[in-house]
């Protein structure tokens, strides 16, 4: 009897051992294998907060990109990583093997989303960039769909300045699918300050400005004024000197943007005769807020401007300025550049 029981024991042991071997071979087969044999371009997949790894794995099935759920489920739980997954939108490649992309969820690597706000733009520009992504998650507007104005997009922002104009960084932003017009605007609010901050605290002495964000202002005239980046300390040091000698500022882009949508590609006598905060040709000082959207070399031409004697500068036409010290010498310039070409 006992020498039955012993043999019964072996045989059991004997296929324990096998069963055992066998799906180990088959987990190892799985894990280097492909996901599936259906045949797929690189997709994404977006776990929900909460979600389990079997929801995930059910819902992988149905949609073709596994072929066997359970087996990764295991091998997950196996590993102690199937409770580890994090929620988001992935990116899932075909030649991805099952232990690859349990790896790749429980790493947390979504995809990633780009928008590139240029140097210049206006604050509306911005908006209305954002709100034609659609990947950001449109909240700054009223209930009948059109978007707040600007005194109302700072209260859902909770900044304490008035007016947005030249607040917020130009520059190439990264965010995950659904991520909030606010927080694109936050995160670029917070580095303008950064860079601002940065800027006037290392500024060159004797710059005729009260406070940084009047720095903020003249750095949105140069941003306005060139394409050149050799020309902003240049055309800084212009602007400083008339300040300093309490000449106008008489600079076109300020009278653009007073005009507003206005604006029909030409700027007209009137234009420059009219009286409003922004028409640098009858105010005298910096307009009250900034014009566009400065980027980092145009604040540091702000706080930075090039030494030397000239007070006037026009363009060549070629994107490039010719600058003078008198105003005969300028005159001269616009007749030779501007008005024979015209």
């Amino acid at each position: 009897m006992m020498n039955v029981i012993g043999k019964l024991i072996g045989f059991v042991l004997l296929l324990v051992s096998f069963v055992g071997g066998w799906f180990i071979l088959e987990f190892q087969t799985f894990n280097r294998g492909s996901l599936s044999s259906t045949t797929f371009e690189v997709v994404s997949y977006t776990i929900k907060p909460g979600a389990s790894l079997s929801s995930v794995a059910h819902e992988l099935h149905q949609y073709g990109f596994m072929d066997h759920p359970r087996y990764w489920v295991w091998s997950a739980r196996w590993d102690g990583v199937a409770d580890k997954i994090k929620a988001g939108e992935y990116a899932i490649a075909p030649q991805m093997t099952p232990r690859e992309l349990v790896a790749l969820f429980v790493s947390g690597k979504v995809i990633n989303y780009t928008l590139t706000i240029p140097e210049g733009w206006t604050f509306r520009q911005m908006i209305k960039a954002l709100h034609q992504h659609d990947k950001i998650n449109n909240t700054l507007r009223g209930d009948d769909g059109k978007i707040l104005d600007n005194a109302a997009i700072m209260t859902r922002l909770q900044l304490s300045e008035k007016h947005p104009e030249g607040m917020f960084y130009p520059d190439t932003y990264h965010f995950t699918n659904n991520t909030t017009d606010v927080a694109v605007l936050q995160r670029a609010f917070k580095q303008m300050q950064r860079r601002l901050d940065d800027e006037w605290q290392n500024r060159a002495p004797n710059l005729p400005y009260k406070n940084s964000y009047e720095a903020l202002i003249m750095a949105s005239i140069i941003e306005k004024e060139t394409a050149a980046p050799e020309e902003r300390t240049q055309i800084a040091g212009v602007f400083v000197r008339r300040l300093n000698k309490r000449m106008r500022l008489q600079t076109d882009p300020t009278v653009i943007y007073g005009l507003g949508e206005s604006f029909d590609g030409n700027i007209r006598k009137r234009d420059l005769r009219a009286m409003n905060p922004y028409n640098t040709y009858k105010i005298k000082g910096l307009p009250p807020t900034p014009i566009a959207l400065p980027g980092g070399d145009s604040i540091y031409a702000a706080l930075h401007p090039a030494a030397g004697t000239t007070l006037y500068f026009v363009s060549r036409g070629d994107g490039t300025h010719q600058f003078s010290d008198t105003n005969k010498a300028h005159n001269a310039a616009v007749r030779k550049y501007q008005l024979k070409k015209r």
